[in-house]
């Protein structure tokens, strides 16, 4: 098991502080903490927005000076979709 120490922010403290004095049995610390870490988790894999390392790097080719490609850094995500 991994320990780990965490730090909250006030608002966040305030709002779990909240959510405690609502429980009849309130869980500790770190059993909320592991199941919200689970929750967050699975949503994320029910997504399939998990953390997946990339295909290939990523390589920039700058355009060349006098190329009259202007509008690269404002329109970047048409001009990688171009790429792929």
């Amino acid at each position: 098991m991994k320990r780990a120490t965490v730090t909250i922010p006030d608002d966040l403290e305030a709002d779990l502080d909240a959510y405690l004095r609502t429980q009849e049995a309130p869980p500790s610390f770190a059993a909320l903490v592991q199941a919200a870490l689970r929750r967050y988790l699975a949503e994320k894999r029910l997504a399939e927005r998990q953390y997946r390392p990339p295909l290939r790097p990523l390589s920039v080719t700058p355009a060349a000076r006098g190329s009259g490609r202007t509008d690269v850094s404002m329109a970047h995500d048409r001009e990688l979709a171009e790429v792929e």
